[in-house]
């Protein structure tokens, strides 16, 4: 866990130290315990209904059977009411198990989109502070829908 400063707003960062699906088990007693209000609270998790590398703000939802996504919501009692950036990994290849596919590690491909992406979400996590989660999020996934339209143009 990092504590700091971005500007002058006060950042935690913390990745859970559990098993990805029981990211809860983390999340519920550290938000508890810093008594952070769930609105100031956004879940970084890898989303397979997006294309390797795109990234996606959300105000709040559901776990979207994301099982990590799942422990979180349970673990927060419940409430939904949580900021996600999403980063997508795309789907498993042909008959590939989806349970398989998420074990294994990323070919050279991916993980060069994945690392990429990133650097983007960090300028996303930063606009947040200063712009609000609505604003921010609105600007974000319209560049993320374009980069994803220009890559896949690039690509045929």
């Amino acid at each position: 866990m990092d504590a700091g400063f971005v500007g002058d707003a006060p950042v935690l960062l913390a990745k859970p130290q559990t098993y990805m699906n029981l990211s809860g088990e983390s999340a519920g007693p550290l938000a508890a315990y810093y008594k952070l209000p769930l609105n100031r609270v956004i879940v970084f998790h890898d989303d397979m209904e997006l294309p390797c590398g795109v990234l996606r703000l959300q105000e709040k939802g559901g776990h979207g059977c994301h099982r990590g996504l799942k422990s979180v919501i349970n673990h927060f009692r419940g409430n939904r009411e949580f900021a996600r950036l999403r980063i997508g990994i795309g789907r498993p290849p042909g008959q590939m198990d989806p349970k398989a596919f998420l074990l294994q590690k990323f070919n050279a491909t991916a993980q060069e989109r994945i690392d990429a992406a990133l650097p983007e979400g960090v300028v996303a996590l930063r606009c947040i502070l200063f712009e609000g989660l609505t604003r921010t999020a609105r600007w974000f996934n319209q560049e993320q829908k374009y980069k994803y339209i220009r890559s896949e143009t690039m690509s045929t």
